[in-house]
């Protein structure tokens, strides 16, 4: 009997449950299973944390019907209990992702997920219709020998730079002579005036947020083992440099977010001063200093917490009293500036009382800012050592690296998932999220501790398999990296379309290449882009930054056959319309708006008389609602 459908439910349709995905605390919920005569009774079992609650069902034209209110902010999961002649059978998701349909289990079922969240929480203006754009600031653009030429300052600090005069040559990767470790010390001199430079060319593509790397003073060229919060990086172009960058930015509508690297501190810091780099006492001097309680030692001075186990980034204690009012100085010195918004670095190892506190302080100086976390996995299920992560309720972050979109898109086009699959995991987000946090993710396909898309999608191998040897030397065979630049297209047509925030990692949109860390690190090739990809990345974002319906409208997804996935997003008389064929083949397509029977958004979609497609300028009339569409192998379209 199990596996047989004679009941159906399904969480991504409106006539099932009422209201679509996550709702608010005490907001009214109805649920409804379609069955025949045969099911005698049908019960709804919740579970809160734990707790059980039984709700029984009231019989419908259909099957059966029920009402309730949910409850605090967290996690309902439920499935049905249903009573037959046969006897008694559970009615429970047929996915693990706590969305999607339904099939008949006689026990264990898969339950499908309600996420309740608090009603004060909206999202930030600043996320509203907004796309964003991370810079490695070291790498992204300099002017002239940019940072290179402001070294005096790590000179005095006794930290060593190996500085790249040549803008093109190959990131160090392997230990310096006489040294067992590999350094990330090696230095391009990008700064805060080479940005400033290529604002023009930001605004152009429609960025309005840049998100950038830590830019706080350190002894590493990526900046996440930080040696001073209150200074900004000498080499970027300190102080100064950054509120110049901020002023000419907002003057073209483009706000920035800055990287809160506050899980630990590096060893060579102001706070932790392992060195004596310093002048002043840091916690490895003793506890005469005023920093000392905020690590823990197990053996003063040399056996302490460090973050992964890397002794040059000792962790700090987040809720020790004394911590948390620096970082809330820190939030409120760059605030002065004009910074509204930040990224949490390892947010899943941040406690939740402390992520409470930076939202409390970060909105109490901008009520629109944007908190967002990194996480890697669904965030509303996210476990940590006391349970579940609170990122969702609305009290915490606004919303997350959205990695688990990015693997989706990934997977979908490297063959090993299918359209429908696809469809499944972005809906089981939109289900799972909170419309304020869904809306304010950033929609990102790679970034600096990733393998770079295009690498991916030319069949990069993975990276954890491999040697830095190995990832310094790999080239993409020719035909695959041809390929790989198509379906590289199609993902960004996905990216663009879909909810949420797009984030393009810096070079990603030139066609840049390199596996980990420090080959997807590379300087952005100015006069040296791939004219394919940026020619078609361009045309897509210059229609994202025209079209109201991208950025704003209404949502739906839908999976025409395997290799055929489409998002239609629409407000008001404005319909535009993303398809992506990832198979070798030709596809002829019929869309309609018939296809998209999922979410809570599909009533209102009509098919337009007439589109054009972005990419191509090629015209196509629809015939009674019906738009039929010729896609080449590997390549999509972007109608409006």
């Amino acid at each position: 009997m199990e596996g047989r459908s004679f009941a159906a439910h399904d969480s991504r349709q409106m006539r099932y449950r009422f209201p679509f995905g996550a709702v608010t605390e005490g907001e009214r919920i109805t649920l409804n299973i379609d069955c025949g005569a045969d099911v005698r009774n049908a019960k709804l079992r919740i579970w809160t944390e734990g707790r059980e609650r039984i709700e029984h069902g009231v019989r419908t034209d259909a099957g059966f019907g029920f009402t309730f209110y949910a409850g605090t902010s967290g996690l309902e999961w439920y499935y049905f209990l249903l009573d037959t002649d046969e006897g008694g059978y559970i009615l429970g998701s047929d996915s693990p992702l706590g969305c999607g349909g339904s099939r008949i289990f006689t026990h264990d079922p898969n339950s499908w997920q309600i996420t309740v969240y608090e009603r004060e929480f909206e999202t930030p203006k600043a996320a509203e219709g907004a796309t964003a754009y991370q810079i490695f600031p070291d790498r992204f653009n300099r002017i002239g020998r940019g940072g290179l030429a402001r070294t005096g300052r790590r000179e005095e600090l006794g930290w060593t730079t190996v500085k790249h005069e040549d803008w093109n040559e190959e990131v160090l990767w392997t230990p310096l002579p006489g040294q067992k470790d590999y350094d990330p010390c090696d230095f391009y001199g990008g700064d805060f005036e080479g940005i400033e430079a290529k604002l023009d060319y930001l605004q152009s593509i429609g960025v309005t947020l840049i998100y950038m790397n830590p830019v706080f003073e350190a002894q590493s060229n990526h900046r996440y083992n930080t040696g001073d919060y209150h200074r900004t990086d000498d080499m970027l172009g300190g102080e100064e440099g950054l509120k110049k960058l901020i002023r000419a930015a907002r003057a073209r509508g483009i706000s920035i977010m800055l990287d809160g690297v506050f899980s630990h501190t590096g060893d060579e810091s102001v706070y932790f001063n392992r060195k004596g780099n310093y002048p002043g006492l840091g916690a490895y001097q003793g506890e005469g200093s005023a920093y000392y309680d905020w690590y823990e030692f197990s053996r003063f001075p040399d056996k302490y917490g460090c973050w992964w186990g890397f002794k040059s980034l000792p962790e700090v204690n987040e809720n020790n009293r004394g911590y948390m009012a620096f970082v809330a100085g820190v939030i409120d010195h760059y605030a002065k500036l004009g910074i509204e918004s930040w990224r949490l670095d390892v947010a899943d190892e941040l406690p939740d009382e402390f992520i409470a506190f930076l939202r409390r302080e970060l909105k109490a100086r901008a009520k629109d800012g944007i908190l967002i976390g990194e996480v890697w996995e669904d965030a509303s299920t996210k476990q940590g050592g006391c349970g579940r992560r609170r990122y969702t309720d609305g009290r915490e972050l606004d919303g997350v690296m959205n990695y688990v979109f990015a693997d989706a898109v990934i997977s979908f086009l490297t063959g090993k998932q299918d359209a429908e699959a696809l469809c499944l995991a972005l809906t089981a987000l939109r289900q799972n999220y909170p419309k304020p946090f869904y809306d304010s993710c950033l929609t990102m396909l790679s970034s600096h501790d990733t393998v770079r898309l295009l690498t991916v999608l030319a069949g990069a191998p993975d990276r954890r398999s491999v040697s830095r040897e190995v990832q310094a030397h790999f080239v993409p065979e020719e035909s695959r990296l041809n390929t790989a630049k198509k379906l590289m297209t199609l993902a960004q047509l996905i990216q663009l379309t879909h909810p949420g925030i797009p984030c393009i990692y810096y070079g990603d949109e030139a066609g840049m290449q390199g596996m980990a860390d420090p080959f997807s690190r590379r300087t952005y090739p100015w006069g040296k882009e791939d004219a394919e990809i940026k020619g078609r990345f361009t045309a897509i974002a210059s229609a994202r930054k025209d079209s109201r319906a991208i950025r704003y409208g209404k949502c739906a997804f839908a999976a025409k056959d395997k290799d055929v996935f489409m998002i239609a997003r629409y407000d008001g008389n404005e319909t535009a319309l993303s398809i992506v064929n990832r198979s070798g083949e030709a596809k002829r397509v019929a869309v309609s708006a018939a296809d998209f029977t999922q979410g809570p958004d599909t009533d209102g979609l009509k098919m337009p008389n007439s589109m054009t497609d972005a990419l191509t300028n090629r015209r196509f009339e629809s015939e009674n609602g019906t738009l039929n569409i010729e896609l080449g192998p590997y390549c999509g379209a972007l109608l409006k």
